[in-house]
């Protein structure tokens, strides 16, 4: 059978689930149908089995509009998303919405839809895999080695976060990285030169990324090598240039913004059929396809190779095996607790709250191995760090400290990545004002319902001389608002030191800690109002 067979099972799919719903995006879909068949069924490591096994490639459909694409490959493979589910695309309650969330499908390991943070959260991904696996491996014994893959099209790269994520990403060298950008030059509005007309590769190179260009995004031959060739880079994340056609196939809506938003229609529809060579009927894959594409055998095989080794890892390392396996399950070490609870007994002096959140972590931090976070470039204002800390950098990535530079919505689009991808614990800091740019992110660690931590200091206008453009006003109602998101705004290091409990025991709501930069008096309290305060 020839590959385009394949991939075209990608495309109907994706037409009809579209057509079906009056409503979606065939357009991306159809144009990345043949990367997507090269990298699953010839790359792709993972288990339809298991959508969660630790050692699995990530995979990110950055551009998360085209979701029809990820699902026609989670239903294809073997994972639980069946032809009714397709069918279903769209709907009230199905596990097939317009745009992929990872709390409803299985396979899906990210929420995306707003542009360019699918790639952050990729960045994220990889940050993690290489953090863990400086931690965790030995030689001959890779128990944490994959890859993470970004699918992303230029309205993702539009987006400032992936100037922001990308750039972190080359300076970090995240080598295993890969990132398929869809270049079909379309979007909504018309030919991407409207707005859209800098050199990219260029941008990526001087972001120190190893770029692949001009690649064929339909040529399954070089789509192949150009991922065999990124994969052989050790020191750089690597980002390919697919130049593709968007609608691919459609004879009279390929390479027009017409294709991107809105189902072909049935004339359309059935003239693209005849111009692929496809007859089977809506929703008809032959079992002959399915059979070819099915992974779960292959993904059983993995895991099973894994497990082996995670055995072997077990009996010389039983330590380490250990303490990765309560990272899995995020139990927290009891002392943490412990310590927190009789930490303010021993101050009695007026403290700014940034000062008792950085004596909070002082306490706590060689117990918890797994918290990694950094701050937006205050690393000195913010107080997020503390003498165990000790920085990440490409050339020794043992640390747990990330410099994130002034990049706050990048900075909280990652740690999403990083905490989705599991092991860790993780926290981002910035001024309470500067919450405003990293809103969106913060908005998607709540509606992932993911544990991430959120320190902001300079919580009022107490700023004083530095003015309004640094005076937070509305912006702790505006957290406040956010279905899931717990916020404190502790008094003194007693509330303080509750505010770090209750957050780090957090497994699927994040934490906004809302901190001052003048002193406050630390009050007295009696038993039963410090039991108070935890409620």
């Amino acid at each position: 059978m020839k590959s385009i067979e394949f991939s075209n099972a990608i495309r109907f799919l994706s037409v009809d689930a579209v057509e079906r719903a009056q409503s979606g995006h065939p357009g991306a879909p159809m144009g990345m149908a043949d990367i997507a068949y090269v990298l699953w069924k010839k790359f792709l490591k993972h288990n339809p089995t298991n959508p969660d096994w630790l050692n699995r490639d990530r995979f990110v459909l950055s551009n998360g509009h085209g979701s029809m694409l990820l699902y026609s490959l989670l239903h294809l493979t073997g994972y639980r998303v069946s032809i009714n589910d397709l069918k279903n695309f769209r709907q009230l309650n199905s596990i097939t919405p317009g745009h992929p969330e990872c709390d409803i499908t299985p396979g899906v390991e990210t929420t995306t839809g707003p542009l360019g943070q699918g790639l952050a959260n990729g960045v994220g991904m990889a940050i993690a895999e290489k953090s863990l696996s400086r931690e965790f491996n030995k030689p001959n014994l890779k128990i944490i080695d994959h890859w993470t893959y970004v699918f992303a099209g230029d309205g993702c790269l539009m987006e400032g976060v992936s100037h922001e994520s990308c750039s972190l990403a080359g300076t970090l060298g995240l080598n295993k990285l890969i990132l398929f950008y869809d270049m079909n030059r379309i979007s909504i509005d018309g030919d991407t030169s409207l707005a859209y007309t800098e050199d990219v590769k260029k941008r990526f190179q001087s972001y120190d990324w190893n770029v692949i260009d001009n690649i064929d995004g339909h040529n399954f031959k070089s789509i192949e090598k150009s991922i065999r060739d990124a994969k052989r880079e050790k020191l750089r994340p690597t980002l390919i240039c697919m130049r593709t056609k968007i609608g691919y196939g459609s004879p009279n809506k390929e390479g027009t913004s017409s294709v991107h938003g809105a189902p072909l229609g049935p004339d359309e529809t059935r003239l693209t059929r005849e111009a692929l060579n496809w007859p089977y009927k809506p929703f008809e894959i032959p079992k002959k396809i399915y059979d070819k594409w099915d992974c779960k055998s292959s993904g059983k095989k993995f895991e099973t190779q894994w497990n082996k080794l995670l055995k072997k890892y077990k009996k010389l390392y039983p330590s380490l095996y250990r303490e990765l396996m309560r990272r899995r399950t995020c139990k927290i070490n009891k002392r943490v607790s412990t310590v927190l609870k009789n930490l303010s007994s021993k101050h009695t002096k007026p403290l700014a709250t940034r000062k008792c959140s950085q004596i909070a972590l002082e306490s706590i931090g060689k117990f918890l191995p797994e918290l990694i976070g950094g701050s937006a470039d205050l690393k000195e204002s913010n107080l997020t760090f503390w003498s165990g800390s000790k920085a990440i950098n490409k050339k020794d990535f043992t640390g747990k400290y990330i410099h994130y530079g002034v990049r706050e919505f990048a900075m909280s689009a990652i740690n999403n990545g990083i905490s989705l991808h599991g092991c860790f614990k993780v926290y981002a800091s910035t001024f309470l004002i500067f919450s405003e740019y990293a809103k969106n992110a913060i908005r998607m660690s709540s509606l992932m319902h993911l544990p991430v931590i959120y320190i902001f200091t300079h919580d009022s206008v107490g700023l004083g001389e530095d003015g309004p453009t640094h005076q937070s006003v509305e912006q702790l109602n505006s957290l406040r608002l956010i279905p899931k998101m717990n916020v404190w705004r502790p008094a003194d290091l007693h509330e303080t030191a509750i505010a770090w409990e209750s957050a780090l025991g957090q497994d699927n709501s994040p934490t906004s800690i809302v901190l001052s930069r003048q002193g406050l008096p630390q009050v007295e309290r009696s038993a039963n109002q410090k039991l108070l305060v935890r409620k």
